[in-house]
């Protein structure tokens, strides 16, 4: 399947300057949405304990991986939208910054994380999530996502940990 053909480029958004990725048009199509879970899921190569999904695209892809793999899901939210005890991460990114936080219980010690989000950009929200697992004593085995955009270097940011995704422009 041609999953950029499901992919619209939406310029200044959201911001000036910038041409957003939407996949919601993937999203929409059931075909599409089946195949791209399908597709992302056949690139884990490694036992996974825990799927971290990034607020909020990553919310998508990241439930579904998890059941798949017959791990748990870890939500991963911006700055005061979880209800437990958590730790924080800032980052920046290609448009601004932000603070990110995961629940101090979701992850064990010693448990394999795959950490999904739909676009890997600038690669600071990959990079904050990556540190938040680990400081929970999580081992990231993968970064996964739906779209990679080579051009903002955001693989640099990774430490040279594993990533795949569907598309790269």
């Amino acid at each position: 399947m041609y999953f950029e053909t499901y992919v619209r480029d939406v310029p200044d958004f959201p911001k000036s300057g910038v041409i957003f990725k939407d996949i919601t048009p993937l999203l929409k199509n059931p075909k599409a949405l089946l195949r791209a879970s399908e597709a992302l899921f056949d690139m884990i190569d490694s036992p996974i304990d825990k799927v971290v999904g990034v607020d909020s695209r990553g919310f998508i892809f990241a439930p579904i991986l998890a059941t798949k793999l017959n791990a748990g899901f870890v939500p991963v939210r911006k700055k005061g939208k979880l209800p437990h005890k958590t730790e924080s991460a800032s980052y920046s990114l290609e448009y601004g910054t932000d603070t990110l936080e995961i629940h101090t219980d979701s992850i064990q010690k010693g448990e394999k994380v795959l950490v999904h989000d739909d676009v890997l950009a600038t690669g600071g929200t990959a990079s904050a999530v990556c540190q938040l697992v680990e400081k929970l004593g999580g081992q990231v085995v993968q970064c996964n996502f739906l779209i990679t955009l080579d051009f903002l270097e955001g693989r640099e940011k990774l430490n040279g940990r594993k990533i795949t995704s569907l598309l790269s422009y």
